[in-house]
């Protein structure tokens, strides 16, 4: 194979790949983290009861409800991690609405079918010892709101849990009224039937975290496992109820001890701060390398501009979600990739001083260069693989984005800029001294 065509087909090669980064990059555009599109970061708490201890189970199992109803909501991308032995840290970027996702995070939503009667007038003002006498040992009296009328009822024992459920989802009545079809486990299948053959004739009250949301009267028992859960819901409540339900109660009730909402405003206004400055310190790079390197320093420029571009579809690729300190990173990685082209420009001047060709000194330059560049760069990537071992959130952000960017910066430096300078090697061999900014 003769020198031009492999030249050739390396040029094809990285052609292709470019066209492959662009693609990648209009297809599928990077994530935009909490401080650049505005969003909400919270911290929960878990908090233990005489039923569950906070073992590892049960933060593994908060995140995975977390998970759940977060994904229910059409949330992309959130970040859910555990902080500490017992807290969780939610966050949500570019959120429409933080009161509604807040509400149900925060909720433990834990479905109970609990056996009831309905109160006589004046139950209200009743002694908790009548309440015992009428309703039972167990009983307590609360106000239930049904349609457009307020009835006592007393609440007795828990009968069904939401564990025993299958699947859920919203359904319409008839009269377009909304409600949510649930369907039970085999097991719980047989219990609700058990359930309301005992209580016919009677209300059974659902309650969603100890508020009722309906309280049908069982007038035959209901086989099959399969129930409609009907109540006084608008269209944003019953997809909410849907959600929770599909995934499930949490393990432990959880406190929300921090709350921040970044407005989308600021988020923009940072990202365009960002922008400005990075487009700021590469003018004034290609400016410096132009000046200092002639013709060289142009071949860096674009090796420069094609090391942006895998950089970005490599993250796209990684569905890394891009932040502030993750820029940082990308920003330091362009130091470090514009280093490695003047450490290979000081090279070649050196080997062209004592006489060499334009390719001759090309080659050996790199050769020489190759050493310098391999030592630094292992070295900031053993750095940040400490970094996203034990950074977590942003850190980690920092982390990836640094290392993606150094291993982008060493194929750029060592194998297009090479490439560039060897094709630029016959046209300009007369003109060597003048290409890497020497006087002649």
């Amino acid at each position: 194979m003769t020198r031009t065509l492999y030249r050739w087909i390396q040029i094809l090669g990285i052609s292709v790949v470019l066209l492959g980064a662009i693609s990648l990059i209009i297809k599928k555009p990077l994530n935009l983290g909490l401080d650049l599109q505005g969003g909400m970061r919270l911290i929960l708490e878990a908090q233990e009861t005489s039923a569950r201890t906070l073992d590892d189970d049960a933060m593994n199992g908060i995140i995975t409800v977390l998970k759940e109803r977060i994904d229910g909501l059409g949330i992309t991308e959130p970040v859910i991690r555990r902080k500490g032995s017992r807290q969780v840290v939610v966050e949500l970027a570019g959120i429409d609405d933080p009161a509604r996702a807040r509400a149900m995070i925060g909720q433990t939503a834990l479905l109970r079918f609990v056996a009831a009667q309905w109160a006589p007038a004046g139950a209200s003002e009743m002694a908790a010892d009548q309440i015992q006498l009428l309703a039972g040992d167990d009983a307590r009296f609360v106000l239930y709101k049904d349609g457009g009328y307020t009835r006592g009822l007393f609440l007795k024992d828990t009968v069904m849990t939401g564990e025993q459920l299958k699947w859920a989802q919203p359904t319409t009545d008839q009269y377009g009224k909304m409600g949510v079809d649930i369907a039970f486990t085999s097991e719980g299948a047989a219990v609700f039937y058990a359930v309301t053959q005992r209580l016919t004739g009677q209300p059974l009250a659902i309650l969603l975290d100890d508020i009722i949301i309906s309280a049908p009267t069982i007038r035959e028992p209901i086989a099959g496992g399969k129930a409609v859960i009907s109540g006084d819901f608008d269209l944003t409540e019953m997809r909410d109820l849907v959600v929770q339900l599909k995934a499930g109660a949490l393990p432990v009730p959880v406190e929300v001890v921090s709350e921040t909402v970044v407005g989308p405003t600021l988020g923009i206004q940072s990202l365009a701060q960002s922008k400005q400055a990075a487009i700021i310190g590469f003018g004034l790079l290609v400016v410096f390398m132009i000046i200092t390197y002639r013709l060289s320093g142009c071949v860096a420029v674009v090796a420069l501009l094609i090391y942006g571009l895998l950089v970005l579809a490599c993250l796209s690729a990684l569905n890394a979600t891009l932040t502030l300190p993750g820029i940082a990173g990308f920003i330091l990685t362009i130091g470090m990739a514009v280093d490695a082209n003047v450490i290979i420009f000081e090279r070649i001047k050196e080997e062209l001083s004592q006489g060499r060709s334009f390719l001759a000194a090309v080659k050996s330059g790199f050769s020489q260069a190759t050493v310098t560049i391999l030592d630094a760069n292992v070295t900031t990537l053993l750095s940040a693989a400490v970094l996203f071992w034990l950074g977590t959130g942003v850190i980690k952000g920092f982390a990836i984005t640094l290392t993606v960017g150094i291993l982008v910066s060493m194929i750029t430096a060592l194998v297009v800029t090479q490439l560039m300078l060897s094709a630029c090697a016959n046209r300009f061999s007369d003109y060597s001294q003048w290409f890497f900014g020497k006087q002649v």
